[in-house]
C-alpha cells in the first residue's frame, strides 16, 4: 500500500501523471453528476406519478366515501318526512350512496400500501356500515307501518353515523390520512435536487479549470474533447434547473388550483349534506330537534359565513381558489343557492314553531301545505342546486389538477435517461481531451 502511494506521489510530480489524475477526477465528477441527477430526478418523477395516480385519487375516494355516507344519511332522513313508504327516488339514491361507499371502502382496502392508520379506519368502516344499514332498515319498516318508533331508530342510526368513532369520523380520519399522503408525495416531488446541482457546478467548474490550465500551458484555445464534455455537462445542468423549476411550478399550480380547491369543495359538499340531514331530522324529531337545528346553523356558518346574504366560510375559500370562469361560475351559483336556502329554511322554521308541521314539511321537501295549496319553493330545491353546482366545480378543479400535475411530471420525463447518456458522453469527452494532451508526451 505504501509502495502504491509512493508511485502515485511520484507520478503526480510529472505532467503526464498530473494529466492522468486530472482526467480521472474529471471523469469521476461528470459520471457522479449524471448518476446523482438520474437518481434524484427518478425519485421526484416517481413521487409526481404517485401524486397523479395514487395519493390524489385515494384522497378523492376517501372524500367520496364521506360524501356518500353523509348523503345517504340526509336522503333517508328526507324520506321519513314523506311518511309511510318512502318515494322510489329516495330509496334508489340511498341505495346508490351505500353501494358507492361500500365499493370505495373495498377499493381503499386494496390500496392502503401498508398504512396502519388507513387499515384501522377501513376496518372500522367495514364493521359499522352493515350495522348502520340494519338500523335504517328497521326504522323504515316501522315508518311504513306508521309506528313512532321508526323516528327513534332513525335518530339512533344518525347518531351511529355522526358520533365520535362513528362512520363519518372513521371516513374523516381516512380522508386526512390519504390527504397527508398526498402532501408527502407533493413534498417529495418538489424537493430541490441540491446534490445534483452541487455536483453539476463542481464538474463544470473542474472542466473550465482544466481547459484554462491547458490554455496557459500550451497557448491552445480549444481542446475539443473537454469542450464537448463542458457542453454536455452544461446541457445537463441547464436541463436539470429548467426542468425541475417548470415541474415545481406546475405541481404548485396543481395543488393550489386543483388539489387544494378540491379539498375545500369536498368540505363544502360535506357541510351541505350534513346541513340537509340536520334540517330533515329537525322535523323528524317533532319538537325535539333543537340540537339538529343548532347543528344546521353551525354548519351553514362554516359553509358560507354568518351573514345570510354574504359570502364566507368554505364557499369564500372555494371562490378565491377558482382561477378561471369555468371554476367560479358553479361556485357563484352554489353561493346563491345557499343564500336562498337560508331564507326558505327560516320560513319553514317559522311554520314549524307556529305549530304548522304540515306546511313546514312541505317547505322543506315540497308538496302541499296545511291548506292544501302546493308549495312552489322549498329548501330541497336549493339543496339540489348547491350540491349539483359544487359537483360541477369539483369536476372542473379535477381537470385543472390533472392538467397541471401531468405537465409537472412531464417536465421531468427523459431527464434521468438524458442525464445519464450526456454524462457518459461528457466523461468520454474529458478522457479524450486528456488523452490527446498525453499523446504529445509520447
Amino acid at each position: 500500500m505504501a509502495e502504491q502511494t509512493d508511485r502515485l506521489r511520484a507520478a503526480a510530480t510529472t505532467e503526464p501523471g498530473r494529466l492522468r489524475i486530472i482526467g480521472a477526477v474529471l471523469a469521476l465528477l461528470v459520471v457522479a453528476f449524471g448518476a446523482v441527477t438520474a437518481w434524484q430526478i427518478t425519485d421526484r418523477t416517481t413521487a409526481a406519478g404517485n401524486v397523479v395516480h395514487h395519493s390524489a385519487p385515494l384522497s378523492a375516494d376517501a372524500a367520496e366515501i364521506y360524501r356518500s355516507l353523509a348523503d345517504a344519511d340526509a336522503t333517508v332522513a328526507g324520506g321519513f318526512l314523506v311518511g309511510g313508504q318512502e318515494p322510489r327516488a329516495v330509496a334508489d339514491r340511498y341505495q346508490k350512496d351505500i353501494t358507492t361507499a361500500a365499493g370505495l371502502i373495498t377499493k381503499a382496502a386494496a390500496n392502503t400500501q401498508g398504512s396502519a392508520e388507513a387499515a384501522a379506519d377501513i376496518s372500522s368502516l367495514n364493521e359499522q356500515l352493515p350495522y348502520y344499514t340494519r338500523l335504517v332498515a328497521t326504522a323504515q319498516a316501522d315508518n311504513r307501518q306508521g309506528l313512532p318508533l321508526g323516528g327513534a331508530y332513525l335518530r339512533y342510526a344518525n347518531d351511529q353515523m355522526r358520533k365520535p368513532g362513528g362512520l363519518l369520523d372513521a371516513a374523516n380520519r381516512l380522508y386526512k390520512t390519504e390527504t397527508a399522503r398526498l402532501g408527502h408525495d407533493y413534498s417529495d416531488a418538489k424537493a430541490l435536487p441540491y446534490a445534483a446541482w452541487a455536483l453539476g457546478l463542481l464538474a463544470l467548474g473542474g472542466l473550465v479549470w482544466a481547459q484554462r490550465r491547458h490554455y496557459r500551458r500550451t497557448n491552445r484555445v480549444f481542446n475539443q474533447g473537454m469542450l464537448a464534455a463542458s457542453a454536455a455537462s452544461a446541457v445537463v445542468l441547464l436541463w436539470l434547473v429548467v426542468g425541475h423549476t417548470v415541474a415545481r411550478t406546475q405541481l404548485d399550480d396543481s395543488y393550489a388550483h386543483g388539489a387544494r380547491s378540491m379539498q375545500v369543495l369536498n368540505n363544502a359538499r360535506i357541510a351541505v349534506l350534513q346541513a340537509r340531514g340536520d334540517e330533515n331530522l329537525t322535523l323528524v324529531a317533532r319538537g325535539s330537534g333543537a340540537t339538529y337545528e343548532t347543528n344546521f346553523s353551525n354548519g351553514m356558518n362554516a359553509l358560507a359565513g354568518t351573514d345570510p346574504k354574504g359570502v364566507g366560510g368554505e364557499m369564500q375559500q372555494a371562490l378565491a381558489l377558482a382561477d378561471n370562469t369555468a371554476g367560479r361560475t358553479p361556485v357563484n351559483a352554489a353561493i346563491k343557492g345557499v343564500q336562498a336556502w337560508r331564507g326558505r329554511h327560516e320560513t319553514a322554521r317559522t311554520s314549524d314553531n307556529n305549530g304548522d308541521y304540515t306546511t313546514a314539511v312541505a317547505e322543506v321537501i315540497g308538496g302541499k301545505d296545511s291548506s292544501g295549496k302546493t308549495v312552489t319553493e322549498w329548501t330541497g330545491q336549493c339543496f339540489d342546486v348547491v350540491d349539483a353546482n359544487l359537483e360541477k366545480a369539483v369536476v372542473q378543479e379535477q381537470h385543472e389538477f390533472q392538467k397541471a400535475a401531468d405537465s409537472g411530471r412531464g417536465a421531468l420525463s427523459l431527464l434521468p435517461e438524458g442525464a445519464g447518456l450526456l454524462a457518459v458522453l461528457a466523461a468520454a469527452g474529458a478522457a479524450l481531451g486528456i488523452g490527446r494532451r498525453l499523446s504529445e508526451y509520447r
